[in-house]
């Protein structure tokens, strides 16, 4: 008989990867692993595969063909890829970008990609379909803290709730990084969503655990981006020169995407820069939805978390081009809100699926319905040119969150709240942290 045990903070407890101290697990080989597929900028005829190996694969390709039943493929589209080298804990690694293009809309693919004398597996990847189809998405807030043991659950309850989800995108700090175990970190970040990461379509924002500081406590501190953001991803290329490597957009059937760095913007200065490439991104828009996609939240749901330059400097052009949905994270609660001055949009909305959980300021309990503590979820997004259907779910898949945009006629929009089936915001049920009330619910 097992004897009883006080109850510990077992959150606390676990390291932040299951590796032990020392091993090389997640090393790169020659055979082809951290694969994952992005939209291109136009997502009904093209997309990008990334994928790692180690050093001996020097020419890499990718093949594709039509998916069908047979397992005689056939005869494959081959495409070259480019590589860059990085190097890590785990030592060194290759990482390989192949672009497809001239593909059709609504097409299911299979491809695979190369290793050294092997290859992966072949995966499916459907493009997109026309304007005027349904789009179902997903959106992940902070995923950032114990990928495998945690955060994986939340991304398999995502897919089990949408099977049918096309485009997932994640709202920054993948992972927490700057403790010495980076690589390991993105190898269960990788883990935790394989299946998804193959055959979605994955749009990421850069958080600031994306970067790392420079020269710490020194007047030369500043901050850097890290070395897996521009080799992990094969992101469009079509961000400002100040952004290049972390600030993109791209359609996808009814919906513009733009990916702003908050983190450049607040901390490097790009936040004008941003705005102007923002402003032609969104004033070009010929699709009736429009979404942004940042770490940083314009209206935070934390005390003491501020960021004016967003506020000031990208919030107009927000509401200049009439922004539908604003997807956020960084703060590690839940929060919505919309737009001051009572327009149905923008929707601003802060999410979190990892487990390191924060605390509600005053603030945002007063100006935000629902918010929400001590929970991982996701997000799940339908859309059609009428209609763009919200849900937030819990890492159980029930109910927390759900409205609608509706536009009308004339073009006017509305939001129209669903509160049927969703269960009661919840609060940290912990006492105050060593850090405070306004800290972290988890340490």
């Amino acid at each position: 008989m097992l004897a009883a045990r006080a109850p510990v903070a077992w959150a606390a407890a676990e390291p932040n990867t299951q590796v032990p101290a020392g091993s090389h697990h997640y090393a790169a080989t020659g055979f082809p692993d951290r694969i994952v597929a992005s939209p291109a900028q136009d997502a009904a005829h093209g997309f990008a595969v990334a994928w790692r190996t180690d050093a001996s694969v020097r020419t890499p390709q990718l093949q594709l063909v039509v998916a069908g039943d047979s397992p005689d493929v056939g005869t494959p589209r081959v495409i070259a890829a480019r590589t860059q080298e990085l190097r890590s804990e785990n030592g060194v690694s290759l990482h390989h970008r192949a672009d497809v293009d001239g593909l059709q809309p609504d097409t299911l693919y299979a491809y695979r990609v190369q290793g050294q004398h092997t290859w992966s597996a072949w995966n499916h990847f459907r493009t997109a379909a026309p304007a005027g189809q349904p789009l179902t998405m997903l959106y992940f807030g902070d995923t950032q803290n114990k990928n495998l043991s945690l955060v994986s659950r939340v991304i398999r309850q995502a897919w089990r709730s949408a099977p049918d989800a096309r485009l997932a995108v994640f709202a920054g700090d993948l992972v927490s990084g700057g403790d010495g175990v980076d690589d390991s970190e993105w190898g269960e970040w990788f883990e935790a969503g394989r299946w998804l990461l193959e055959g979605t379509a994955v749009a990421p924002a850069p958080g600031n655990h994306e970067y790392f500081e420079e020269f710490e406590d020194t007047p030369q501190a500043r901050r850097v981006l890290g070395g897996h953001w521009p080799v992990t991803f094969a992101l469009p290329a079509n961000g400002p020169v100040e952004t290049a490597r972390t600030t993109y957009w791209f359609d996808y059937q009814d919906v513009r995407v733009a990916v702003v760095d908050g983190t450049s913007a607040l901390d490097l200065g790009t936040a004008q820069a941003q705005a102007k490439w923002l402003d032609t991104v969104l004033g070009d828009n010929p699709h009736p939805w429009s979404i942004v996609l940042i770490h940083q939240p314009f209206y935070s749901p934390r005390a003491d978390r501020d960021n004016v330059a967003l506020v000031d400097t990208l919030l107009p052009v927000l509401r200049k081009h009439r922004v539908d949905l604003v997807l956020q994270g960084h703060d590690h609660t839940y929060g919505r809100r919309g737009d001051e001055g009572g327009a149905a949009t923008p929707v601003f909305i802060v999410s979190v699926a990892g487990p390191k959980q924060y605390r509600l300021s005053d603030m945002a309990r007063r100006t935000m319905r629902p918010v929400g503590e001590d929970t991982q979820l996701y997000q799940v997004l339908r859309v059609d040119p009428q209609r763009i259907a919200y849900e937030s779910r819990t890492a159980t898949g029930r109910l927390y969150d759900a409205f609608e945009l509706r536009r009308d006629a004339d073009g006017g929009k509305r939001l129209v709240e669903i509160d049927q089936g969703r269960i009661a915001p919840r609060d940290c049920p912990r006492a105050a942290s060593p850090k405070g009330r306004e800290e972290r619910c988890w340490e």
